[in-house]
């Protein structure tokens, strides 16, 4: 699932497998129906795909589901990984969380999309374990950077549940918009603005 502009991409692309070529059409198949409106059957036929192979690699529609949602995810962590592993600072940390996230929903809205629409079914279903610990990946680093801010005086000391709604909850709800059409302008156009605002919710001193 990862694209070619893709900062973890390589000049040479490997031939898709079987089980990338289904969750490729899965993608396309929800564009076209939406999250309810797709079906095995739609997805099989767009993969030109067996029915064996679709149960073999997901098991069932819900697995289908499930796999797309947590190689979404890698895609998006991976992302702005980079970014994120040079930060050096706080502040720098924040912003790269907040302009990685801004700027995968801009490059990929239908992935954005399906991810929005799919989330809740994916954390109740059998594979919520795996969604609790690729959360943990995405965000292991930044709260041991929060940690040690707080610890400095630099960062607010708040309940550990709520630093991931206050710095990516706004952003997440203007992608929310974008995707609907509700805004024009593309997310990660607001990069400064999120960011800030991110910062001032958790800074002890917000204002430079």
């Amino acid at each position: 699932m990862t694209d070619a502009s893709s900062p973890s991409a390589t000049s040479v692309q490997a031939p898709r497998s079987s089980r990338d070529k289904l969750l490729d059409s899965a993608i396309a198949c929800f564009d076209e129906h939406g999250l309810t409106g797709m079906t095995i059957e739609q997805i099989r036929r767009h993969a030109n795909s067996s029915v064996g192979s679709m149960y073999h690699h997901f098991g069932n529609r819900e697995g289908l589901i499930a796999a797309l949602f947590l190689q979404l995810l890698d895609d998006q962590m991976a992302w702005s990984r980079a970014e994120i592993d040079a930060a050096t600072t706080p502040r720098q940390t924040v912003r790269a969380l907040i302009h990685g996230y801004l700027d995968w929903v801009t490059h990929h809205p239908v992935e954005a999309r399906f991810m929005y629409a799919a989330r809740s079914e994916v954390a109740t279903s059998s594979s919520a374990g795996s969604l609790k610990e690729k959360n943990k990946q995405r965000f292991g680093p930044l709260l041991a950077v929060l940690k040690a801010g707080v610890e400095s005086g630099d960062i607010r000391s708040l309940p550990r549940e709520t630093f991931a709604s206050l710095l990516v909850g706004p952003s997440e709800n203007y992608c929310r918009a974008w995707l609907s059409d509700r805004v024009s302008d593309a997310p990660v156009d607001h990069t400064d603005v999120f960011v800030e605002a991110a910062w001032r919710a958790i800074s002890t001193s917000p204002i430079d």
